[in-house]
């Protein structure tokens, strides 16, 4: 086809993970004064902090729930006034620039894949800049307002970083704007910041309990949060896409049949429909309501998922248009291919640069997977990358991915069970 291959530089603009960060210039508060807190203010956002004396001006690790870019927000409120570094995907890079994104003291990461280079730069912020290191363990958004996969490396990171470990625990950032529904609502926010762990305990505790530690400090219910508070969200599309993420009906047990519009969820299969009330709440317009809280109709699609992984009847095949974002600069177009998962592995074929190609990602080497509904209006993706590069998987099936997301992860539990 003629294409250049990937280790042509002169048509290929890599990343450099190994390139220094730098703390944050002017801009970020700029960002702070005219994006950030302007928005947490018409939000009457509330941030509480607990157990934070004597460590807010000194080197620590923040991890942060992460929903929708509210996060942001509130993280830049919880760490003002002094500067922090934090991480970001090359597809972040890609969106606000990497001349940007590198003067604001954000370091370029590939999402679930062992990155050496980013250890090496997490330290040296803490070490030699001497600032706060923020960063998003889910390593992608919440899909159902609830917590997601939490990787079993944080505790020997936090063992190697050796600096106190800050949980900021949000409310409210996913049910204003979840992923399937990306109309903002603005709603009220609030946010937990606290110190778990001491850099004493990071020396004393074990990787194992600093683990369950931050799992344990690391729950959250957006759904329930709403309700408990009563924040209303009388939005009149707030069901849309909803079908998205409640793909299996609970009525007729058909996959991929339910649709969502205004305020309403139906199953196109056996014609049964549920309202979303303006506290999160599913009602049934006729007979059982099967599920009224949203995460638990979630739940009962991963268990249904992982018995299907389980029995090894679960497999999954989609032609899917391919791009690959080697860099920041810009993606590459690389035609039509296939993925395919089965209970083993996920896997990739098709043209990388010219030539046939076949990604393959084990159950036990991929832990979860980065899914986008519709991104940036060019449809549902998964994003599977290697050290080298992303590659961004474009479905032509509808209302797949979630699934496929909670398969990588029941596969991965099940394949670290076995090992």
């Amino acid at each position: 086809m003629g294409t250049k291959k990937l280790s042509d530089k002169n048509r290929i603009r890599q990343f450099n993970f190994e390139k220094k960060p730098v703390s944050p210039c002017f801009l970020l508060s700029v960002a702070k004064g005219i994006i950030s807190f302007p928005d947490l203010k018409k939000r009457k956002a509330v941030l509480t902090k607990t157990n934070m004396e004597g460590i807010e001006d000194k080197p620590y690790l923040m991890l942060v729930t992460h929903s929708s870019m509210v996060d942001f927000n509130l993280m830049l409120k919880a760490t003002h006034p002094h500067k922090v570094n934090n991480v970001m995907t090359l597809e972040g890079f890609h969106t606000y620039t990497e001349p940007l994104m590198r003067s604001l003291g954000v370091l370029g990461t590939r999402k679930f894949i062992t990155d050496i280079h980013l250890i090496r730069n997490m330290k040296y912020c803490v070490e030699e800049l001497k600032n706060p290191f923020v960063l998003f363990p889910e390593a992608r958004y919440s899909l159902d307002g609830c917590t997601s996969y939490l990787p079993q490396s944080l505790g020997k990171m936090v063992k190697l970083l050796g600096v106190p470990v800050v949980v900021l625990r949000i409310h409210g950032n996913f049910v204003t704007c979840p992923q399937w529904n990306k109309i903002n609502k603005k709603t009220f926010v609030e946010a937990e910041m606290k110190q778990i762990i001491t850099a004493e305990e990071t020396k004393s505790l074990s990787a194992k309990e600093i683990n369950d530690c931050i799992v344990e400090h690391f729950q959250y219910d957006d759904f329930a949060w709403q309700k408990e508070k009563q924040v209303k969200i009388d939005h009149p599309q707030r069901a849309k896409g909803l079908h998205a993420l409640l793909y299996k009906c609970p009525s007729c047990r058909e996959e991929h049949q339910t649709d969502s519009e205004g305020t309403r969820l139906w199953c196109n299969c056996c014609k049964k429909t549920w309202e979303m009330d303006e506290y999160g709440q599913l009602h049934a317009l006729e007979g059982e309501t099967e599920f009224p809280h949203i995460p638990d109709w979630s739940n009962w699609e991963r268990a249904c998922v992982r018995e299907e992984i389980e029995n090894g009847t679960y497999y999954f095949e989609d032609e899917v248009r391919v791009e690959t974002l080697p860099g920041s600069w810009k993606f590459y177009k690389q035609g039509m291919g296939k993925l395919i998962q089965t209970p083993e592995e996920t896997r990739v074929e098709c043209n990388y640069y010219g030539e046939p190609y076949v990604l393959k990602r084990s159950a036990k080497s991929l832990e979860s997977m980065h899914i986008e509904y519709d991104y940036l209006g060019r449809g549902d993706c998964v994003d599977i990358s290697i050290p080298e590069d992303s590659f961004w998987c474009y479905l032509m099936k509808r209302d797949a991915i979630t699934k496929i997301s909670f398969a990588t992860e029941e596969m991965h539990k099940l394949a670290m069970k076995r090992a």
